[in-house]
Formats: C-alpha cells, sequence, structure tokens
C-alpha cells in the first residue's frame, strides 16, 4: 500500500520530463533547420539584437552578415535567431522626408517668435498703463 503512491509520484514524474525533453528536442530541430536554411540575401536578426542581410554562406561554421551598406561582419550560424522580413523602405527617402519636416518646423517656430514678440509689445504697453495709472492715484 504504501509503495503504490511513491509508484505513481514517480511515474507522473517521468511522464513530465519525457514531454519537456520532448519540446525541448523539437526546439532544437527548428533552429538546426533554420540555420541550414540560410542563403544569401536573407533578412535575419541575431541572438544580440543585430539586424542584417547575409551575404556570406561558404563555410558550415560561420556566416557573413553585411549590417550596413558596404559593411560585412562574420558570425557564427548559431548566433542566428531568426529570419525576418524584407527591410521597409529606403534611407534616403527617409532623409528626404525629415528634411522637408524640419524645414517645416523652422517655419513654425519663426512664425511663433513673431507672435511672441507682439505678445511683449502688448504686455510692455500694458505695464506703462497701469504705471501711469498708479502714478495718477
Amino acid at each position: 500500500m504504501e509503495l503504490l503512491p511513491m509508484l505513481l509520484l514517480f511515474g507522473l514524474l517521468g511522464v513530465m520530463m519525457y514531454f519537456m525533453s520532448r519540446r525541448q528536442r523539437r526546439a532544437q530541430e527548428q533552429q538546426m533547420q533554420l540555420q541550414n536554411s540560410l542563403a544569401v540575401g536573407d533578412r535575419v536578426m541575431t541572438t544580440s539584437g543585430l539586424y542584417g542581410t547575409v551575404v556570406d554562406v561558404s563555410d558550415d561554421s560561420k556566416i557573413g552578415i553585411e549590417i550596413a551598406p558596404g559593411f560585412e561582419t562574420e558570425w557564427l550560424r548559431a548566433a542566428v535567431r531568426e529570419k525576418v522580413g524584407p527591410e521597409v523602405e529606403d534611407d534616403e527617402d527617409v532623409v528626404e522626408d525629415d528634411d522637408e519636416t524640419v524645414d517645416d518646423e523652422l517655419d513654425t517656430v519663426e512664425d511663433r517668435d513673431e507672435v511672441v514678440d507682439t505678445d511683449d509689445d502688448v504686455t510692455a504697453d500694458t505695464r506703462d498703463e497701469s504705471k501711469k495709472a498708479d502714478t495718477k492715484k
């Protein structure tokens, strides 16, 4: 009788360990498939969070990743965490849009300065009138 609960406990523990190891094994197989399927032109993210494009897959343990135009680095295949989608937009387009936005903001700031100057004049006139009123009393 005392042996039955102990056997059930060990049996339950064995089943849990089996399913946990199965899940780990499946994750390792998926990671191996990802690393073996890397090809030139794939956009990837490394385990450190760095995004880049694969440019060299000639070695079995290392790959070349271009992280900026003309800047290639060498990584272990195991450092690739996942494939990501293609790049969204060119950097040149973004720079042109930012320049226009900055010009628009500068125009707005200049307009604000004119409004502030006008407000200062009104405030100064109001102060002069209140001083005159104080001296009359």
